[in-house]
Parts: C-alpha cells; structure tokens; sequence
C-alpha cells in the first residue's frame, strides 16, 4: 500500500530523509514537466527543479496538510520561477543601467584621451619656455614652486602661462 503525500511530507518534516526521497521520486518528472511549461527551455527548467528540490526540505515547515501535497507543491513551484523571472528582470534592469553608465563612462575616458592626445600636440608647437612653464602647472606646481624650478620670477610665470592659454585657444579655434 502506498503512502499517501501528506503523511510522507509530515514524516520529512520531522527528519524522515527516507520519506524526503519517496516524495521527490514520486514528483520530480511532475516539478520538472510544470517547470518546463513555465520557463520555457530545458536548461531552465533543470536549474529551477534543482532548486525548488534543494529548497524543500526548509520549505516543507510551511505544508501545514489542509491541502494535497500536490497542490502546494505546484504552488511553491509557480512562486519559485515567479522568483526567478523577478529576479531575471532586476537583473536585466541592473545591467542596462550598468550598461549606460559604462558606455557613458567609456565615453568620458576617451574624451578624455583625446583632449590629452589634442594637448599633447598643441604644446609640442609651443615655444619651449611656454612649453616647460605649463608642463610644470599642469603638473600640479603652484606659480611660485614653477619659478623656483625654472629661476624666474613668478610674474614671469603668470606671463608665460598667459601666453601659452592664448596660444593654444588660436590653435584650438584652428581646428575647428
């Protein structure tokens, strides 16, 4: 005589790992049939049957007995992908505006670059105390620090990086 599905899942809650595996050999085509018709493909539907297998030992604390097994077996399987497409969604959802910021990051970096590349040229046709004066205020350097480096005065400085703006801003209009 076989044992009905109530008093196995009440024996699996209570330990019984024999009851456990009597169930899910008496289910598991059926988990796998309703998963399949719910996801859609068969590698979904295996990933989600191991899952919903691998949780039901926890969740079997909630079969209370008022309904058949079966039916809240079924239940607990249509909650498990209604999960699994949430989270697919999120996931989706997440990567788009990944997606968007990584593209808009990627543009930063490479207007970035080519205003460095753009720079790099220009100041190659400046004259090599321009040149030197603002490769060192680019670097950071204070007028003062500048000047102590190049032994001028720091007026000189403020001239020469003066210079150098006004010569660039004619190359860049230049390029336009």
């Amino acid at each position: 005589m076989m044992t009905e599905d109530n008093h196995l899942a009440k024996a699996a809650t209570q330990g019984d790992a024999a009851a456990f595996g009597v169930l899910i050999e008496r289910h598991y085509d059926k988990i796998f049939g309703l998963c399949f018709r719910l996801t859609g493909t068969q590698h979904d539907a295996e990933d989600l049957t191991q899952d919903i297998c691998a949780a039901l030992p926890a969740k079997l604390q909630s079969f209370g007995g008022e309904a058949k097994f079966t039916t809240w077996l079924y239940r607990v399987t249509v909650n498990a992908a209604h999960d699994r497409r949430r989270r697919a969604t999120t996931r989706a959802q997440a990567a788009t505006g990944w997606g968007d910021w990584e593209l808009s990051r990627h543009a930063t970096i490479s207007e970035a670059q080519d205003a460095t590349a753009w720079l790099t040229s220009a100041m190659a046709s400046l004259p090599d105390t321009l040149r030197d004066t603002l490769a060192l205020i680019l670097d950071d350097m204070t007028h003062t620090e500048a000047a102590d480096v190049l032994g001028v005065s720091e007026g000189t400085i403020s001239w020469r990086v003066s210079e150098a703006k006004k010569h660039l801003r004619a190359l860049k209009e230049q390029d336009q």
